[in-house]
């Protein structure tokens, strides 16, 4: 597919990006946030400028194989992390298929998205990775889980 074929016309002519380009650019951004990682920073990792950063996070450049690799990499994710989420309609893999592939057997239904990219699950997040000791980390863990409704 050429990068003509990846962003679709409008009406008025102007071109948009591909809604699958859209939903991995995402995924980067939100992996980059919960690590608390600046565009800025991630762009040092990739030897890319912020702004291409940027353009990769809001679909409007396409992100290659080997740049889909570099960014698992640097954000210390699996390829199909990427992907996670993606409506079915977009061609979302389903859940026993993408078990296969990423290796992650639970999966997160009635998890609503908005969810993860709310202020106060992100420095959430952020807290319980500065927790250095991982018995305390498994404790906070533990606690939390059990203060949550059981489904």
């Amino acid at each position: 597919m050429s990068a003509d074929e990846a962003l679709e016309r409008t009406e008025k002519g102007e071109h948009r990006p591909s809604p699958i380009d859209v939903h991995v650019g995402s995924r980067v951004r939100l992996r980059r946030t919960l690590l608390g990682m600046s565009q800025e920073k991630l762009g040092e990792a990739l030897g890319l400028t912020f702004q291409q950063v940027q353009k990769y996070e809001r679909g409007v450049n396409r992100i290659g194989a080997s740049r889909l690799f570099d960014l698992a990499r640097a954000l210390d994710v699996p390829i199909g992390f990427f992907f996670d989420d993606m409506p079915d309609s977009m061609g979302g893999l389903g859940s026993s298929f993408r078990t296969r592939i990423t290796g992650f057997a639970e999966t997160q239904e009635g998890f609503e998205d908005d969810t993860l990219h709310k202020r106060e699950t992100l420095e959430l997040v952020r807290a319980y990775y500065r927790i250095t000791e991982p018995a305390v980390r498994k404790r906070v863990f533990d606690l939390i889980k059990s203060l949550a409704p059981t489904d």
